[in-house]
């Protein structure tokens, strides 16, 4: 049975039109630069970001994420709801930021994360071709809330006496707000059932952020982040399966002196649809680091950082005359963090973008599969 391949594609938030561009030689070119940043995921050279927060949200690309989508405005509305538990190392990494422990102490410690955001992406996609490609732009506008809890216990080593010095500290605190914005460029290339991507995306850290908080939206320093990515779709039998890599370069962070290393990162989904509207399948990531963190503010040392995360994903289509609605949720358990928060994540996102022109449709050769 064949899948209508712009429904098929708006259900992930990737999208394909029906006239894809054939360009080998970047494809070729995007293909292998993704394979080496793979490679880049060793855990033996990881590091560490500032108290164990990224730029980069693992999860963030999920299945078709390679896959063009229909020329126009496009707009994207998701919840993002995480609930994470840090070790010894993040918490004491948090309260050495704060000043509620000092370098040379000793930290036991628990740090509890429950966040809520809301994301708006507003998009555009280019009619005309950039480099033989399909091109589209986007900013990520944030909104939201998070708590966070801090038990620690904290030993000091003996400095005028034989004796060392063991306090109690628990500490919490809630902030509610705007985040940073994230703007992105995309390319996008197609011949038959494969699909290449290239991206390239920053953080204006505009966002709620102060360095004597434990908690905040927005991360306090600039950021850019790229990669490529490739989708092999079968629209014939409904198969599909994504992976995007990337790299992120921190810029200092001008509150704290504190400079966070270059991120590593792999999202991937794999999916079927069962209808021209249903689709379920896996999804999951990989996050690591390549480089120390630095700056004068860095005073933790270069401690290692990464976690990896695995889960399900659903989607369906709804169909609106000129307009095509799209909702999708994946879930994912995170497991193998070192040295940074780990726990269970929910994405739900709606997307509104244009469907595929009737005449187009009319006359595509497909047999319509039944929907429910």
């Amino acid at each position: 049975m064949r899948v209508d391949r712009v429904t098929a594609a708006s259900a992930f938030g990737g999208k394909m039109g029906t006239d894809g561009v054939r360009h080998g030689f970047w494809s070729h070119c995007l293909t292998g630069g993704a394979v080496a940043t793979v490679l880049a995921l060793a855990p033996q050279l990881a590091s560490a970001d500032e108290v164990g927060e990224s730029f980069w949200t693992p999860g963030s690309f999920g299945s078709l994420a390679a896959t063009a989508s229909q020329p126009g405005f496009s707009l994207s509305s998701t919840y993002y709801h995480t609930s994470t538990t840090a070790g010894s190392e993040v918490a004491r990494a948090r309260l050495v930021r704060i000043g509620r422990a000092a370098v040379d102490e000793n930290v036991s410690a628990i740090s509890i994360s429950p966040e809520d955001l809301a994301m708006v992406t507003p998009s555009y996609t280019f009619a005309t071709p950039v480099l033989g490609a399909q091109a589209a732009i986007a900013l990520t506008a944030t909104y939201g809330r998070k708590r966070t809890t801090s038990d620690a216990i904290i030993t000091t080593a003996p400095r005028d006496g034989p004796f060392a010095t063991t306090r109690f500290d628990t500490i919490s605190d809630v902030v509610t707000g705007f985040g940073d914005l994230s703007p992105q460029l995309s390319l996008r290339w197609n011949a038959g059932v494969h699909n290449v991507m290239t991206y390239l995306a920053g953080n204006i850290p505009v966002g709620a952020y102060d360095r004597a908080r434990l908690s905040n939206i927005g991360i306090g320093h600039g950021a850019l982040d790229g990669g490529a990515g490739y989708t092999y779709f079968d629209e014939k039998t409904g198969y599909e399966f994504s992976a995007v890599a990337g790299l992120t370069y921190n810029f200092i962070n001008p509150s704290t002196d504190y400079q966070s290393g270059v991120d590593v990162h792999l999202d991937w989904g794999a999916s079927r649809f069962l209808t021209k509207q249903l689709q379920i399948g896996l999804v999951g990531y990989l996050y690591n680091q390549a480089s120390c963190d630095g700056g004068s503010g860095d005073q933790v040392g270069c401690f290692q950082s990464r976690v990896a995360g695995v889960g399900a994903q659903l989607g369906y289509t709804i169909p609106t005359g000129e307009l095509e609605g799209n909702v999708n949720v994946r879930a994912y358990k995170e497991f193998a963090a070192a040295n940074r928060p780990e726990g269970w994540n929910v994405w739900l996102t709606y997307t509104l973008s244009p469907a595929e022109p009737t005449p187009a449709r009319s006359a595509a050769p497909t047999r319509r599969m039944p929907t429910k």
